[in-house]
């Protein structure tokens, strides 16, 4: 096994780097503005990607995408992830959805969601959490959709459905099944239309002061066709699962990408400023930010590689993922806060990327699960082996 960027690879990792750096990351100020500009601003972005080969890189060809195979994609998806927008400029924001459409999709679904999906013709949105309830245990969720005649009525209220008020359609987990049922066996994934009667956006809600991107949404006697149910019935976590575990491997490599970013940020800063007579890069306290960083990276890197080798070989690899969203996600936010520390006053302004980066940062450590169920789970399955009378083989796994 080897962590090394692949040859193959290089090439077009360059050039989604390059394109990052020199369109990408420039245009932020204005992306970040929203409105018109910036609606106008990436559609001139995802033009140039697909103009230019870098459209849709993870997804299946035949869908079309780039067609890259999962690992190789990972590599990819390490420097897309410098900037919040490398995503949505890329055509790569919906490949968890389209990838679940394509695995589950029937025929009519596949015509009407994923294939203009792929194109950026509509945005997803995916509604699991809900107001009240706690996350990290889904069986909890109330959001019912009760089958009368040929169709789904759902009743239920969901919150944190990113890019609701942008999407075409909603895949929604609602509990389908009789009490009674396995927890894990009761809920299913229902797509709907936003446009459906009954769908109500209340509001946006925003997350540490950014906005526009997470909505709270009623589903008021919501009607759609028996049909829109996505998969087999009662197997929404099966789906979830599915959906979540490559997940986590794309949003470690591009917390790696954001952190890398801040990394070279902090870095060239210590070698402009000056201070008592001498560039900060002297300072040992802060080469100490330099070392505690590039450690934290490097360990945050090796554990991803190693976890997407092991989906990329059939593995569930569950106690490789729950340490890495962790890892990950605690150590964006260090690497991050340390660039803050170096840029001082300034740091916590526009002036620099780093504000808005910190609050996503900070994000990441909830969404997808919290760290202590990570935590938990992780260290219960490792337990596990010792009461069966095994140990935990490094090496082996």
């Amino acid at each position: 096994m080897s962590f090394e960027v692949p040859a193959s690879v290089r090439p077009i990792r360059d050039a989604v780097h390059a394109f990052m750096t020199e369109r990408v990351e420039p245009a932020e100020p204005v992306l970040q503005g929203g409105g018109e500009e910036a609606v106008a601003a990436l559609a001139d972005l995802q033009r140039q990607a697909k103009s230019e080969g870098l459209w849709a890189l993870g997804h299946p060809k035949e869908l079309g995408g780039g067609g890259l195979p999962f690992l190789d994609y990972v590599y990819v998806n390490e420097v897309q992830g410098r900037s919040e927008f490398g995503q949505l400029a890329l055509g790569t924001y919906t490949l968890q959805d389209s990838i679940m459409l394509h695995r589950y999709a029937s025929e009519p679904q596949r015509d009407r969601f994923l294939k203009p999906l792929v194109q950026a013709e509509i945005n997803p949105s995916f509604a699991m959490t809900e107001p009240g309830i706690s996350s990290s245990d889904p069986t909890q969720l109330t959001t019912t959709a009760t089958l009368e005649g040929d169709e789904w009525v759902i009743r239920g209220r969901k919150w944190f459905t990113t890019l609701a008020s942008r999407a075409a359609y909603t895949t929604v987990m609602c509990r389908t099944e009789p009490e009674g049922t396995s927890p894990y066996l009761s809920f299913s994934m229902i797509l709907v239309p936003t446009d459906t009667p009954g769908y109500t956006i209340v509001r946006d809600t925003p997350v540490l002061g950014l906005d526009g991107a997470h909505c709270e949404v009623l589903y008021d006697e919501v009607r759609v066709p028996e049909d829109n149910l996505l998969g087999p019935r009662g197997h929404g976590f099966v789906i979830a699962q599915e959906r979540l575990g490559p997940g986590r491997i794309f949003h470690c490599m591009r917390f790696l990408g954001q952190a890398q970013r801040a990394f070279d940020l902090m870095c060239a800063r210590l070698h402009e400023r000056t201070a008592f007579g001498e560039p900060l890069a002297k300072k040992q306290l802060l080469q100490k930010h330099v070392f505690d960083s590039y450690t934290e990276i490097q360990s945050s890197r090796l554990l991803t590689l190693h976890a997407a080798h092991k989906i990329d070989e059939g593995d569930q690899a569950r106690v490789e993922i729950g340490v890495i969203k962790v890892a990950a996600a605690t150590m964006l936010h260090n690497v991050i806060d340390r660039a803050i520390q170096v840029y001082g006053a300034q740091g916590l302004t526009p002036d620099t990327p780093l504000d808005h980066m910190y609050r996503h940062a900070r994000a990441g450590r909830i969404f997808d699960g919290p760290d202590e169920v990570h935590v938990t789970t992780t260290a219960r399955r490792i337990l596990k082996e010792y009461a069966e009378g095994r140990t935990w083989e490094f090496g082996l796994r």
